[in-house]
């Protein structure tokens, strides 16, 4: 269960919030503020309350333009959680497979090429353009796919697994559903596609047995590769391309990198993203062993995993609405992380019992739902536009180095401590986090402009 959802969570970016002088005239458009604005001046006669709702709902564009990106980016999930369930029994099939080293590397290869090209894809569509990026890393996604499929050594596994992962599209998907949205709506646009990770996580654990009993391992990894040309043409037909009008200059290279790397604010969002797929997959080293030890087999795992995950998206859902809203983000926001430190105490108390280890689970996720949504658009708010694409890079590669530190440190202390330690690095890491959170700048009102380097 260790390549565990990288889900990412993984990023998010942008923020030209009102640049549309027809649907906010009211506002100011933030790529500059300094210029005088020569859109005709306009006068809605039924004033300001009956211009709200149009703030608040999705345009059918946005609608089309997350809803595509949403299934592209779930797509790149699949890819990595359908086979978790069922590459360790395969890979004894295989030449090397027995070697639980080798099998470990074949399942984490694909996260460790991600955090790698991560920076690089975002610097490359802020340079190139964000659809070409997108497009270049589908191919080499399903590049890797087929070569897996193929693979007739683990070690030519692990190869196709590295190649999956060099397709890192997570910067530029995230920057382009954000160049495709108002600021209003950014939070669900980034929430759509939080929670088609989740589902595709949850719907992965259920259908990778199945798939392998109908077409076999190598099967699921070739249908990927399809999916993942099938998502091309989804990109190119369906995705809506940027209004040039409201696409901001661009500034890439190390100076874009540094920038990113001195801002405050996303210093502050990266910690955050590291610590919370730390916490994660530490968790995972641990609840699989308690789930078994509470009397539940292993193949009924799932009977647990799927209702934890329905429950904490219900619970989580009220508290993303008031997170959309600029006056009350920060203590919702705040108020995630103080939970996810209260459902990893209870997990730490749980034992043996199945009913409180289920009640953390749920506690433990409505927060991490709600986190893993937040955060990218958090970054979306706070990132200037010249450097989004490369603020979302080191965004998801913090995230993807937060996997495999928390793998690492959750593996070693079970192993030679024991459970408890397991979950208290998960509270230590969120005392840290919610330390570091308190002094954070509430989110940048609509019509308000936010200066790199603030802290």
């Amino acid at each position: 269960m260790l390549a565990i959802r990288t889900k990412a969570s993984e990023a998010n970016l942008l923020l030209y919030c009102v640049s549309t002088a027809r649907s906010q005239p009211r506002f100011v458009t933030m790529h500059d503020t300094s210029a005088p604005d020569r859109s005709p001046v306009r006068t809605d006669p039924a004033g300001p309350a009956a211009a709200a709702p149009a703030k608040e709902r999705m345009t059918p564009r946005e609608r089309r333009a997350t809803a595509s990106l949403a299934s592209i980016y779930g797509l790149r999930m699949l890819g990595m959680f359908i086979i978790l369930p069922v590459f360790a029994l395969y890979a004894e099939t295989l030449p090397g497979g027995r070697d639980q080293t080798l099998v470990g590397l074949a399942l984490g290869a694909y996260g460790l090429t991600q955090a790698l090209l991560q920076i690089p894809f975002g610097w490359a569509s802020d340079r190139f353009g964000r659809k070409p990026t997108i497009v270049v890393g589908l191919l080499l996604f399903a590049l890797g796919s087929f070569v897996a499929a193929w693979a007739p050594t683990i070690g030519w596994t692990i190869a196709g697994r590295a190649l999956q992962g060099a397709g890192a599209i997570s910067a530029a998907v995230i920057a382009l559903t954000a160049d495709l949205t108002r600021h209003e709506v950014r939070t669900r646009a980034m929430a759509a596609i939080g929670m088609t990770i989740g589902a595709t996580f949850a719907l992965s654990l259920i259908l990778g047995p199945l798939l392998k009993a109908w077409i076999g391992v190598p099967g699921i990894f070739a249908l990927t590769g399809l999916l993942a040309l099938g998502a091309i043409l989804v990109l190119e037909r369906r995705v809506p391309d940027p209004d040039p009008a409201h696409v901001h200059p661009r500034e890439s290279g190390l100076a874009a990198f540094a920038r990113v790397l001195a801002d405050g604010q996303l210093l502050r969002l990266n910690y955050g993203i590291f610590a919370l797929h730390a916490l994660l997959m530490a968790l995972f080293v641990q609840v699989p062993l308690a789930l078994r030890d509470a009397g539940l087999a292993a193949e009924s795992h799932w009977k647990v995993y799927l209702p934890v995950m329905l429950g904490s998206v219900l619970l989580m859902l009220p508290a993303l609405r008031a997170a959309d809203r600029p006056a009350r983000g920060k203590a919702v926001f705040l108020g995630a992380v103080l939970v996810l430190g209260i459902g990893q105490a209870i997990l730490a108390a749980s034992g043996t019992s199945l009913a409180v280890l289920v009640v953390g689970l749920v506690v433990f996720f409505a927060a991490f739902n709600l986190l893993e949504a937040t955060l990218p658009a958090l970054v979306s708010k706070y990132a200037p536009p010249a450097q989004k694409g490369t603020a979302t890079g080191v965004y998801s590669s913090v995230q993807f180095l937060g996997t495999f530190a928390g793998a690492a440190a959750g593996g070693l202390l079970s192993q030679h401590v024991g459970a408890v330690a397991v979950f208290g690095l998960g509270i230590a890491l969120t005392v840290v986090w919610l330390a570091v959170s308190a002094s954070m700048s509430a989110p940048p009102a609509y019509s308000s402009t936010y200066s790199m380097g603030e802290t």
